[in-house]
């Protein structure tokens, strides 16, 4: 009888513990389309391949895609921080996002490194880039250095609750003591603290006026950042997700703050207009999200600051959910 009681409270506690995963479109990173983009003679002319989270293609000269500007393909709602840009009239690109081997598979591989420009064999410009994938679109082509945020749509539409996000990743980070800032226009400079990736979950509350204005509260906040080179991979970890108002808790830290002023983001509105948005507050804690905000990045501490080769692998990426 004992036997009985006990399994039946097994099964009970299995029931209320119950969850549910639900993987993020394109996250376990088996499909990527490649193309191509010649970078102008002035700096060598070489063809040089983007990867993008997407259904698997190959967009080239060949067939009259090279030196596209990208927008998303296939849904996915994933961007990269590999970019076209043209400068002046000069193309350029950017790679710091790659395919890589996980399991029996493929991987996302994030990586922090020296992006250099030469002009008639001389180095004029380096710039430090980090590599990030989040939900969203990039603007393309690229035309200046100014205000990395407006270069970017960043979220996508989502009306879930999820209790956390899963992954499986691995980190490689220098151990270095402190951090750089390099922009390419002015000297390398010392950034306090080591570096390391983040990972960045933000739900939103998005509403939009009748002059295209939008605004956001918070409803949901993940803020991660790897602070330990991995021995290989870590599968299937789940992050937790906090709701409402979380700026009187004790984990509470000034990179979860709400993300306006300088740290405001950019989005699409309803006429198709690039607009900034300033998150005006927290929403209650069963509040619904309009938009989630789902960022990886191989360095901390914004754009051009970083340490050269911190590196982030993800695969697997889920919500989830409490049945």
């Amino acid at each position: 009888m004992k036997g009985i009681v006990f399994s039946l409270a097994f099964l009970c506690s299995m029931t209320v513990d119950a969850q549910r995963e639900e993987l993020i479109k394109y996250a376990d990173f088996e499909q990527w389309l490649k193309r191509d983009i010649k970078e102008s003679g002035i700096i060598g002319g070489e063809t040089r391949i983007l990867y993008e989270i997407a259904p698997g293609a190959h967009w080239k000269k060949e067939n009259g895609k090279q030196n596209i500007p990208y927008t998303n393909q296939g849904g996915s709602p994933w961007a990269t921080s590999n970019v076209y840009a043209r400068v002046s009239g000069i193309n350029k690109t950017n790679a710091s996002v790659y395919p890589d081997k996980h399991m029996n598979g493929c991987c996302a591989k994030l990586e922090t490194h020296v992006e250099k420009v030469k002009v008639l064999g001389l180095v004029n410009i380096s710039v430090l880039a980090s590599g990030s994938i989040f939900t969203g679109q990039m603007i393309e082509p690229i035309t200046n250095t100014d205000n990395p945020m407006s270069k970017m749509d960043l979220g996508m539409p989502f009306a879930g609750r999820p209790t956390a996000i899963k992954l499986d990743y691995r980190v490689k980070l220098t151990n270095e003591p402190n951090r750089i800032r390099q922009t390419g226009f002015s000297k390398v400079s010392t950034v306090p603290g080591k570096d390391m990736p983040e990972m960045l979950v933000i739900l939103q509350q998005r509403r939009e006026d009748v002059k295209g204005n939008i605004t956001a509260k918070r409803v949901g906040t993940l803020v991660y950042r790897f602070g330990e080179s991995t021995d290989g991979w870590v599968n299937g970890r789940t992050f937790n997700i906090n709701y409402g108002d979380i700026s009187g808790q004790p984990f509470y830290r000034d990179n979860m703050k709400l993300l306006n002023g300088a740290s405001r983001i950019y989005v699409r509105n309803s006429k198709g207009v690039l607009v900034p948005v300033d998150e005006n507050g927290w929403a209650e804690a069963n509040a619904i999200p309009t938009h989630a905000i789902v960022k990886f990045d191989s360095s901390c501490g914004g754009a051009y600051v970083g340490s050269v080769g911190t590196t982030l692998w993800l695969d697997n990426i889920k919500w989830v959910y409490k049945q």
